[in-house]
């Protein structure tokens, strides 16, 4: 499945306490009418538990020139989504109050309709309850995993 090129986004959550965030390549669009996405993520993983309990998440789609931010949210004991975007312009999501990133090329917020589990993955549907404003100067390359590796598009 490595060599399935798929897009990369930083998916966050607000559970109230901090914030959580993570690099994921298994972000997909679902329906169209109505808007429903599907995210994919590892069963025993914080990601998934919080997922589960609080509901609803953004997804910021990154833009080949974040590969250092997919790194920071991708590492092994990352510090909490609030610090790994120090630095970066963003705002929190009017729907999730989850952490949108500005310089994405497109943001989602999302509410969980239903949940699977398969293998050992948790796989989320979800309502695209929001469309927050980012990008606008943004040129439009986006960014791919391929081959264990993240390449530009475009």
């Amino acid at each position: 499945m490595a060599l399935l090129p798929t897009g990369v986004s930083v998916v966050t959550i607000a559970d109230g306490r901090d914030d959580i965030g993570a690099t994921v390549s298994a972000f997909v669009s679902v329906s169209a009418n109505p808007p429903v996405v599907m995210l994919s993520a590892d069963s025993q993983g914080y990601v998934a538990e919080v997922v589960e309990w609080v509901g609803a998440f953004a997804v910021s789609v990154l833009a080949d020139d974040q590969r250092a931010l997919a790194g920071r949210f991708s590492a092994e004991g990352r510090p909490s989504a609030r610090l790994l975007v120090s630095g970066q312009p963003h705002h929190r999501g009017e729907h999730t109050g989850a952490i949108v990133l500005d310089g994405a090329l497109a943001a989602l917020e999302c509410s969980v309709r239903q949940k699977v589990e398969v293998g050992d993955h948790t796989v989320f549907f979800a309502d695209v309850v929001g469309l927050p404003e980012v990008g606008a100067d943004r040129p439009g390359r986006a960014m791919a995993r391929w081959g264990g590796r993240y390449h530009g598009l475009g």
